[in-house]
């Protein structure tokens, strides 16, 4: 069995949820506290060993690349004031946190779309993909790594699930699972937006899978949406689930939707009580700003 070092990262998405913050800067970059959404990603992938990163990207998206590049003229002044060190450590690890590649979807069809224009990338191994809207903090073990842990143990492709309110499971997808062990499932079918009488279960996928080069036949065989006109990747999913080859992984981790502005709020203020420099001081902010409402 090949080891997973290559990521993908479909970012090329319209923010159009979160508008007007991602008319200029793409919804990707915007911060979550210190860091940009991106390198959450970026740095969840290098955790679990991946050293290889496609980013799949749009018109307008050329700032991303420039975060992952090395900032010379920044880092020698920050270099020169001792006080600086650690911020110029910061600033310079971003671009050694692995090989990072780009590549533009030049027309937003969806997400089997998008990832149909890393094959080329990929070759012919497995890989992983981390939707570019879903941050997953865990303080455990990256949430990536959880998948890539149950596919080397079981040689099938994994999905990434949490369960979800009922309105979630009808904006996402709906699985039919059956238990294997702990937190690991074996997937038998997905409905993609399923209608209320259609929900299996109260699983949906949420922004993480790893799957083998196969998967891209699968992605041409899929029809466009006659709603949307997008390739769902779910479809792909569904296809290996139907045939045995699909696992789920309820992974352990805090996941935000940075497409919605309420996702991104609560990742601010959760990732904030967390941060070591801050989230002493915005505890206490947030306990005195409570007794006002």
């Amino acid at each position: 069995m090949k080891k997973i070092t290559k990521a993908i990262i479909p970012a090329a998405g319209l923010g159009t949820r979160v508008l007007p913050a991602s008319k200029s800067v793409p919804k990707e970059m915007l911060n979550i506290v210190d860091k940009p959404a991106i390198q959450y990603l970026v740095e969840e992938c290098a955790d679990a060993g991946i050293t290889d990163i496609l980013v799949i990207t749009n018109r307008g998206k050329g700032i991303i690349e420039d975060h992952f590049d090395y900032a010379f003229e920044l880092e020698e002044n920050l270099k020169k004031n001792p006080d600086k060190r650690k911020l110029y450590e910061d600033v310079h690890r971003v671009a050694e946190l692995a090989n990072l590649y780009y590549i533009r979807q030049k027309e937003t069809k969806g997400l089997g779309h998008a990832i149909l224009a890393a094959e080329s990338f990929v070759g012919d191994e497995p890989f992983a993909v981390l939707y570019g809207d879903d941050i997953i903090y865990s303080d455990k073990e990256p949430v990536i790594g959880q998948l890539i842990s149950a596919y080397e143990a079981y040689g099938k492709c994994v999905t990434g699930v949490k369960e979800c309110t009922t309105e979630q499971v009808m904006k996402y997808c709906t699985l039919d699972v059956t238990p294997r062990e702990r937190n690991i499932y074996d997937v038998h079918k997905i409905i993609e937006k399923p209608d209320r009488d259609q929900i299996l279960s109260h699983f949906s996928v949420l922004g993480r899978n790893v799957v083998t080069p196969d998967v891209f036949d699968l992605i041409r065989a899929t029809p466009p949406s006659p709603k949307t006109g997008e390739v769902y990747f779910s479809e792909a999913l569904s296809y290996l689930a139907e045939h045995d080859r699909l696992l789920a992984v309820d992974f352990y981790g805090r996941r935000f939707d940075m497409g919605s502005k309420l996702g991104i709020m609560e990742a601010n203020c959760e990732i904030a009580l967390k941060h070591p420099e801050i989230g002493e001081d915005f505890k206490a902010y947030l306990k005195a700003l409570t007794k006002t409402l």
